[in-house]
């Protein structure tokens, strides 16, 4: 852990950190530069026409190697620019971060069977204040009914197969 003095916040560094790939751009350019100033020195101090052939072939490969290397970089940056820009146009479109959602078929049918039991459950609340003085038995039945359903429905979100909650009502 780093100690800094008075709550000071660690400074970012300003040299911006360099890739693989861009390492061995680096490793690969001093490479060919290396053996281009090999051959040249070969052939100055041999001079002899292959001395110098090779110097021109190794210089021709150092060129394209340039070439090369700075084309991939500016088609990287380039790439990199359309994809920051398609991602902000995404957050745009969606109003800020996008947020994705995957739910499974499993979620979807847990969740319709849980709307049923909410259903069951309001349509035997109605029955009870329907017949609430009236039938006793029905109001019992709707009671039952109601204790059945929201103990399914608890054991849906818990994951509990213990299976329904079977008993008599005693009152």
């Amino acid at each position: 852990m780093q100690s800094l003095p008075h709550g000071n916040k660690p400074q970012p560094s300003s040299k911006p950190r360099r890739g693989v790939s861009q390492k061995m751009a680096s490793y690969g350019m001093t490479l060919m530069l290396f053996v281009f100033l090999v051959a040249v020195l070969f052939a100055a101090n041999e001079n002899d026409v292959v001395g110098w052939i090779v110097a021109i072939i190794s210089l021709f490969w150092l060129c394209l190697f340039t070439v090369v290397v700075f084309s991939v970089r500016g088609a990287a940056r380039k790439a990199g620019a359309k994809l920051a820009e398609a991602q902000d146009t995404l957050n745009r479109a969606a109003g800020g971060t996008p947020s994705v959602q995957v739910i499974d078929e499993a979620t979807t049918v847990r969740d319709q069977k849980l709307d049923h039991s909410f259903k069951i459950v309001q349509v035997q609340a109605r029955v009870i204040r329907e017949n609430l003085g009236k039938d006793e038995d029905q109001v019992s039945r709707a009671l039952e009914t109601i204790e059945i359903t929201s103990h399914n429905a608890r054991s849906m979100i818990k994951k509990d197969d213990s299976g329904p909650v079977e008993g008599t009502l005693v009152d």
